[in-house]
Order: C-alpha cells, then structure tokens, then sequence
C-alpha cells in the first residue's frame, strides 16, 4: 500500500476514528486504524465492538492494499505535522511497519494484520430516510443533556429516537432522561421514517454523531433496524448497535396540570442561578426559587460556606410559591433554551416543574425539585 495525503485531510480522518477507539481495551487490534487504499480513495475504519466509523478521504493512490496501525498514534503524528504538508503513507507487510513521511519528518510504525480487524456485521436495515444535519444536531444536542450516566439503568444511557404524536401529526422525537431530569425534543418526521422502530442511541454514539452534524445544509442518510442505527454522509459513516432495553414510558412524568407560569429571560436566570451557587454545597447544589408578584429571589444557605441572594424581575401572576433545585440542572436546561425566555410552569413545591422554550412546543424539560 502506497498512497500521498493532505495533512490536513488525514488529521480529520484519523481524529474521527481514534475517538471511537477505547483507549484501556485487551483486545490489541481494537487499539488500532484499518487504513484501506483503492483507486477511489482511501478510507480509515475504527471500531470498539459497539461503534464503528468510517471516514472516506480523497488521496493519491500509487498502490492499493490495507493495514492496522494504533490510532492513537498515527493522530499524534499527524497532528504534529506542519500545516500544509503532504502526506506520503506506505507498508511493508513482511516486516510489519507502516512508513509515514512528511517533509525531512519520518516515522516507522508498528503494524497488525488487517485479517484481524473485526468489521461490524452488515445489518439488514427495516427504515431508510434522510434529514438535515441541523434537525437532527436540535434533536440531539437538546436532549443528551440529560441522559444517565448510572450504569445500572443502563437502559437510560443514551438517547431514545422514536415517531411519537404531537398535536395529532407524526413528528420525530427524541427523549433523554436520568429520573431528575428529562427533555423531549420534536421535530417533523422525514418522508419514509413513519415505521422506524424505537431505538435507545447510546451515550458515546450521541458524542461521535455531533462530529457528522456540523454542516447545516448536509443531508443525513439514517438507517435504523432494531438492533442498530447508521448515520451517513456521503464521506463519513457511523455505525452502532443501539441498547438493548426498553425505555420507560417517559409521557407518565411530564406535568400537564401545572398552573403557575413563570416567564424569565433565560440568560440572566442562568447567570443568576451560576453566581448564588457559588456558596452552595458541592453536594446537593441546591437553589431555592422563591416567587411572588412579577419578583424572583434565587437563594442559597450553606451553613458550612455562606449564603447568597439574587433577585430577578420576572413575569408572575399566580399566588406565591417557595421551590428548591439542583443548580446544575437548572443552568442545563437554561442553556438549552435558544429563545430570550424561557416559560416554568408550577404546581406546588414538591411538584416537577415543566419548561419550555418561549411558545415552543417542540422542546419541553421537566426537572424535579429538591428539599431547601
């Protein structure tokens, strides 16, 4: 194998695959890149068993053929390069070293053999659509927020992707939650989805999958069965196995009755919620919301390191209510909101609290409340 690449190209390329690659793994050939060159191009292939990724890059091809090299390796080189550089790749199978070249810089790198490197099954895929990158990077960024990091509900580590009904239309839907919190975030449903199996997309899935969204204007090709999920653009493809497990029946926990409404700019109560949680204790964190006419007073007690108090002018009608809650949920979901306010509707103090962003509907967070 013999091929010469843009720098810049093989550092997107390689950085792409080497943060799929589990760092602490036993399994030697999982520590490494499948480089594999054709006269189409060259492609590199990482995996841990659960995910797979599959950057395409243009590159001048002298000899075809493939190899393994450590990811985590090759990236550092490639990184450290000079910008501008061009690439010159090659192996040596019989000794088992790859040869990277660049400038008067060049390195020998240990290699294992490509027969080794395990591929993720091809999967039969029940729902092909597409979307734009931009819908789905809402959908995902908004929600992943509030996934569990609790190894024990694993069936709540991730994102659970499903058609669900708003207002009588189909919409796609996304929902994270860890008991405390929760996000629910639509979007309309692209054309061929209607029989998509519900999915749970797991946590590290939802992280490499921001890394294909960044262009708006990109069309994203989705597969889904009932055991995986592949998002593909046309040089980029990841692939994973979704979590096996069913997700709670999330629609039992948003409040629909809450009464008391609550209109605040989102950024200043963020800020203000940041500055009283400074004297908080770091374990509970917690926030007492205090509302009257129009008037917020955000209020923190820690015997232990102080106590602090903002007030907010706020938009209030409804009788007063006093409201404890974790400061980092509060500040997650604040940051969400991309409208100037975001809408808290109340029941009582012992009540989750339902927040939406301004009128919209199509983004709905519940957080549970804490004693004060």
């Amino acid at each position: 194998m013999k091929f010469s690449i843009e720098r810049a190209v093989l550092v997107k390329a390689v950085s792409q695959a080497q943060s799929v690659v589990e760092r602490r793994n036993t399994i030697p050939i999982l520590a490494n890149v499948l480089i594999e060159a054709t006269p189409e191009g060259v492609s590199f292939r990482a995996t841990d068993l659960d995910t797979e990724v599959v950057d395409q890059a243009p590159a001048q091809v002298e000899r075809p053929g493939a190899t393994t090299v450590s990811a985590v390796m090759l990236n550092e080189i490639a990184r450290k390069l000079p910008d501008g550089a061009l690439v010159q790749i090659s192996s040596d199978d019989a000794a088992g070293r790859l040869s990277v070249q660049a400038g008067r810089s060049s390195f020998s790198l240990a290699t294992l053999p490509r027969e080794d490197f395990p591929v993720m099954a091809s999967s039969e895929y029940s729902v092909n659509f597409k979307a734009k990158a931009d819908v789905l990077r809402r959908l995902f960024d908004k929600a992943k927020f509030a996934i569990s990091t609790e190894e024990t509900r694993y069936y709540l580590n991730g994102v659970y992707m499903h058609v669900a009904q708003a207002d009588g239309q189909p919409m796609l839907r996304c929902v994270a939650t860890d008991g405390h919190r929760l996000a629910r975030i639509d979007a309309p449903l692209p054309v061929g989805a209607d029989e998509m199996p519900g999915v749970i997309v797991p946590r590290k899935t939802v992280a490499e999958l921001r890394k294909l969204l960044d262009d708006d204007d990109t069309d994203i090709a989705v597969s889904v069965s009932e055991t995986k999920v592949r998002f593909a653009t046309p040089t980029l493809t990841l692939t994973s196995k979704v979590i096996d497990g069913t997700f709670p029946d999330y629609s039992r926990v948003i409040p629909l009755n809450n009464a008391r409404k609550l209109e605040v700019d989102a950024s200043d109560f963020a800020r203000a919620v940041d500055r009283v949680a400074t004297v908080s204790s770091e374990r509970s964190r917690a926030v007492k919301l205090s509302l009257d006419q129009d008037r917020l007073v955000l209020s923190v007690n820690a015997p232990d390191a102080g106590a602090a108090e903002e007030e907010l002018i706020v938009a209030y009608g409804d009788d007063p209510l006093e409201i404890g809650f974790n400061a980092k949920y509060l500040q997650e979901i604040a940051s969400q909101v991309d409208r100037d306010n975001a809408v808290f509707m109340f029941n009582g103090s012992g009540d989750a609290a339902l927040i939406r962003e301004g009128s919209d509907q199509t983004a709905v967070y519940v957080v549970m409340p804490m004693r004060v």
